[in-house]
């Protein structure tokens, strides 16, 4: 069958949730991708930051043939291996103190909300608990997690969701203030958000969030889904401030193209929170998912990772901030790392059908923000060949 093909089967059998590019993919390589036609395109997406480690890496794949080999899955009526060496090596590198695996981002999400609900809960007995989560966030499509997504457009034909959420504006202090009540439970929001436009949170806004956390027992979950895993140049990012969450989440480049997330929490946190019964899953730590999680920590580790997403973002950002300064519709650079936005005055999905058509794949973070979250393995010459083919593009 041919790529047309292919694309008239899916149409038939797939339900029509995603407004897909007429793309087949083949195969993957490095930080490229080739079509079912031998094609290649340059790869600024890395599956939605997901591959942080590139295409095709030879350990992660042996590691992951060497465990399917043994056992892919048991439950969580049993211990495994792989789950208790990554959950090791995930306490080693957020600094927390518990950890529970999930299947995505959006599960970990749900994880997290239920944590800070029976952690209010234990307090004083009652249920009608408030969360204050930020506009123009995104945590998810599931339905507790779609409940903190401050866009009102993907939550307005489910309502009614889970209640009792409350909405302020990221790096607005105030706004957060202004919300608080003597029900408050949590405060959530991303140290950067993503499909919101590509928004770190300042360091300023962190710390009087975290303030008013303690001073209130309010318990300030980071979700880190996209953020996290090394794209801002740490493993999360709130380690650029020292602003530890009490409760976080984690995905995406967690497995690295292996569906896997987690939540973790504080000791604290654990001990008056969620206990047997109150919270579980099938596939959640799974010893397949588990040894890619283990193994995608030891290649971070070896491959120095982090050192080249602050070398290679910053240069990046330089060549990003080269492009605002040439087009007048371009109007800022926005990000940290190796996860940077350009927003622009006008819609951006013609300037990314463009860049398609020439073999470069970026997406977009809204409307007006085209979004570059490539593999965290990209060099210099891979954002030299990316800055070429946009600018022919913009100028078109």
């Amino acid at each position: 069958m041919n790529m047309k093909e292919y694309i008239d089967e899916a149409e038939r059998d797939l339900l029509h949730t995603y407004n897909r590019y007429q793309i087949v993919w083949d195969k993957g390589d490095g930080v490229h991708l080739y079509d079912l036609d031998g094609r290649e395109y340059l790869d600024f997406v890395s599956g939605i930051a997901v591959f942080a480690l590139g295409y095709n890496n030879k350990a992660y794949n042996d590691a992951l043939k060497a465990q399917i080999d043994k056992v892919i899955h048991t439950s969580n009526y049993y211990y495994n291996v792989p789950a208790i060496e990554a959950a090791r090596k995930i306490k080693k590198i957020s600094g927390m103190d518990r950890v529970f695996f999930t299947n995505s981002g959006a599960e970990a999400i749900e994880g997290a909300i239920k944590a800070a609900r029976k952690y209010a809960y234990l307090k004083d007995g009652t249920t009608d608990h408030e969360i204050i989560a930020m506009n123009h966030s995104f945590h998810g499509r599931t339905m507790g997690a779609l409940s903190v997504t401050g866009n009102p457009h993907y939550r307005e034909a489910f309502e009614p969701l889970i209640g009792n959420i409350r909405f302020a504006e990221l790096n607005d202090f105030e706004s957060v203030k202004k919300q608080v009540t003597d029900k408050t439970c949590a405060i959530i929001f991303e140290t950067v958000q993503g499909e919101g436009g590509i928004y770190p949170a300042t360091e300023e806004f962190m710390s009087k969030v975290k303030a008013l956390c303690e001073e209130k027992d309010i318990l300030l979950i980071l979700d880190e889904i996209q953020c996290g895993m090394g794209r801002t140049g740490y493993m999360y990012a709130w380690q650029r401030y020292g602003i530890k969450p009490d409760i976080m989440t984690s995905a995406k480049a967690l497995g690295c193209g292996v569906p896997v997330g987690a939540f973790m929490m504080t000791e604290k946190v654990a001990q008056h929170s969620l206990t047997s019964g109150d919270h579980g899953t099938t596939y959640g730590g799974n010893p397949l998912a588990c040894a890619a999680v283990s193994k995608v920590i030891d290649l971070f580790e070896e491959e120095h990772i982090l050192d080249n997403v602050k070398e290679v973002g910053e240069y990046l950002a330089g060549k990003l901030d080269e492009l605002v300064l040439k087009y007048d519709f371009v109007k800022e650079r926005r990000g940290l790392g190796l996860m940077q936005g350009l927003a622009c005055d006008k819609p951006v999905a013609d300037i990314i059908n463009k860049a398609l058509d020439k073999g470069l794949l970026l997406i977009n973070a809204g409307t007006h923000v085209i979004r570059f979250i490539p593999a965290l393995t990209i060099s210099k010459e891979n954002v030299d060949e990316m800055i070429e083919i946009l600018d022919a593009c913009l100028s078109e």
